[in-house]
């Protein structure tokens, strides 16, 4: 009982130290590198999205994909408020053409594409810095709920909606999200409210993370796809960095963001 409860320990920590070092080289060079994998991870999150909500128009998946991976890549070539011109595209197609849930698509799919074209232009504005907060904070609320919930189980979180999720695991990626605030208090120059908020956007990651097995219920899949071993598809490790990036936009523009430099 003990080795099944870690039994897919091994290929989620090689998938997660795969794709966090992508992700963490991908930011910190910016330019064209960061667009175009924030373009590919848009396109391929559409297509599993429309894959789920509708399984028989794969053509359709592919060509919203498309339209997605294009959005991203015209609102980096497009300035200022120009650049989400089209980021209501794919997910208008999506929702005038697939034969099913397509409200559900509609919602999903400009979060997805607000989110990619979003962190792009905030890469140029605010620099690499935050970004990579914001991966870490991700990655520990992950790492750190999912070893304290398979440890410690108890209660669930919201068992209706995933049933995995403990209050265990859930207080633990919030108490880590603050770690992550602390340390980069220690070689930045970011405000000493850093770790609170830090934990605020564990929080927004967590919702992604239910929003996402929400839709997976609703369609009666386990996965979003099989892309990456032990961990599903894109959408299933991107989930919790959606709702963290779409908070982290959203205060952007209710409060003045500093510049925060090592």
């Amino acid at each position: 009982m003990m080795a099944q409860k870690w039994d897919d320990l091994a290929k989620r920590t090689l998938s997660a130290l795969a794709m966090a070092a992508v992700g963490v080289v991908a930011v910190w060079l910016g330019g064209i590198w960061f667009a175009a994998l924030a373009a590919l991870a848009c396109g391929v999150m559409l297509w599993e999205l429309a894959r789920m909500l509708s399984p028989t128009q794969t053509h359709l998946a592919l060509t919203l994909a498309a339209l997605g991976g294009g959005a991203v890549l015209l609102g980096r070539v497009l300035p200022g408020s120009l650049g989400y011109v089209g980021v209501a595209g794919p997910a208008m197609v999506g929702a005038a053409l697939l034969m099913r849930e397509k409200a559900v698509f509609a919602v999903y799919g400009v979060a997805i594409t607000v989110a990619a074209c979003g962190l792009v232009d905030f890469r140029v504005t605010h620099g690499a810095v935050w970004l990579v907060w914001l991966v870490l904070v991700v990655i520990a609320t992950d790492v750190f709920g999912y070893f304290a919930g398979r440890m410690f189980g108890g209660p669930k979180f919201w068992p209706r909606i995933s049933p995995k999720k403990t209050w265990a695991g859930t207080v633990a990626g919030w108490v880590a999200a603050g770690v992550i605030g602390v340390l980069f208090l220690t070689f930045t120059n970011a405000g000493r409210d850093l770790p609170w908020i830090s934990m605020l956007l564990s929080l927004a990651s967590q919702m992604g993370d239910i929003a996402e097995s929400a839709i997976k219920r609703r369609a009666g899949v386990k996965d979003s796809s099989s892309l990456l071993p032990g961990h599903g598809g894109l959408l299933d490790r991107f989930d919790g960095l959606l709702g963290a990036s779409l908070f982290m936009l959203l205060v952007a523009q209710l409060v003045y963001v500093p510049e925060v430099r090592f």
